[in-house]
Order: C-alpha cells, then structure tokens, then sequence
C-alpha cells in the first residue's frame, strides 16, 4: 500500500498518468498451473524464488500490452547494482525496451532521490523517499527488505569497485575494504564471496538486459 501511495502521490505531481490493477488472480491460476504439473503445493520455504519471480513475469505481459496500445516505449528500471548480481526477474522487472539508469548504481540513485527531493523541489519524492528499497514479493508479514536479501548497498557497490573497475581478487577486495567499514570481518568476507558468486553465476542475464 506504501509503495502504491507513493507511485501515485509521484505520478500526479510530475503529471503521469497512474494505473493500478490486481495480479492476485493471474498468479494464483499461474501456480495452480504448476502445482498441477509438479503434483504438489507450492510453499515459501521450498520454492521462495519461483513464487517471488512468478509475481514479477505475471506483470510484465500487462506492461508491454498497455505499453504497445498507447504506442509507447516501455522502460525498464533495473540499475547496475540489481545487475552486478542478478537481482533482477527476467522477462518480470526486467522487461523493457531501453534501460535508462542500467549504469548508475542504486546507492547513487538513492541519494540522487533525496537531492532532487530537497534541491530541485521535486516534492512528490518525499514519500518514495521515506520507504526502504524492497522487491515486494514475498507476503507483507515476511518484510522483505533488498539489503537483507543482498547486503548494504554502499558494501555492495565498494566490492564492486574493487572486484570489477579496480581487477581485484576476493583476497584483495577482502583487504582493501577492511578498513572501511565498521563491521564483523566475517560478514565482509561473506558479502564479498556472496557478490563474485552472484557475479559469476549471472552474466547471462547481464547478457540479456536492455
């Protein structure tokens, strides 16, 4: 509802238009589909990532039939930090024709939100502003959150850095970082070995993004 509220508050200030509809339906009969093909229920503890990716695909074919009455252009708005590590749903989030922010990492992009907010009067920001990033696709009492799924987006983008601009190995990550960041060593080896096994198991969908 958060989420919903805010698209809505940003689309009238910048004058979009805004639309909302219910996908409840379309995944259950999606799953349904599937549990009787598997011969089983579906659960969260079992089958978390079909049952978050099932959400995101059931919404894309909306999009792209909205998108090709109006004779419009569809966005999408994965950016490069949901890239470095497959955060992302093909054919779901990532569903779109050209790919405005794809290099501009999410920490960036959320101090860029609260500048243009505070310093370029874009006042209908302030609620996106409040919210926490989050995919929204496990059940509310769940809370997902995209830095518990992943890490701290600042952690994320500084491995990043040195994995990837800088060459870096884990080991030379590891040390270059430790210093950074006030938290356990072991967590930051843990974050450091989670990002180059998301890197390397996802350069196909870096392949595929627009």
């Amino acid at each position: 509802l958060d989420t919903s509220e805010s698209a809505k508050a940003l689309a009238e200030s910048i004058g979009a238009t805004f639309h909302n509809w219910n996908i409840d339906n379309v995944v259950k009969e999606n799953t349904q589909i599937i549990e009787q093909a598997i011969g089983r229920p579906t659960s969260w503890e079992e089958d978390d990532i079909p049952l978050q990716n099932i959400q995101a695909r059931s919404r894309s074919p909306l999009i792209w039939m909205l998108a090709n009455i109006k004779k419009q252009i569809l966005l999408t708005t994965s950016n490069r930090s949901e890239g470095d590590v497959g955060y992302a749903t093909m054919d779901g989030d990532t569903s779109g024709s050209l790919a405005p922010i794809a290099g501009v990492d999410k920490e960036f992009i959320l101090q860029w939100l609260k500048y243009a907010e505070k310093d370029l009067g874009y006042s209908g920001l302030k609620a996106v502003n409040r919210l926490s990033p989050t995919a929204e696709l496990r059940p509310s009492e769940m809370a997902q959150s995209d830095e518990d799924d992943l890490m701290p987006y600042s952690i994320l983008r500084a491995i990043e850095i040195q994995a990837i601009r800088n060459h870096q190995s884990p080991k030379q990550s590891f040390e270059n970082l430790k210093m950074g960041f006030s938290i356990d060593e072991n967590i930051l080896k843990s974050y450091i070995k989670k990002f180059f096994r998301l890197w390397s198991i996802n350069q196909w969908k870096r392949e595929r993004l627009a």
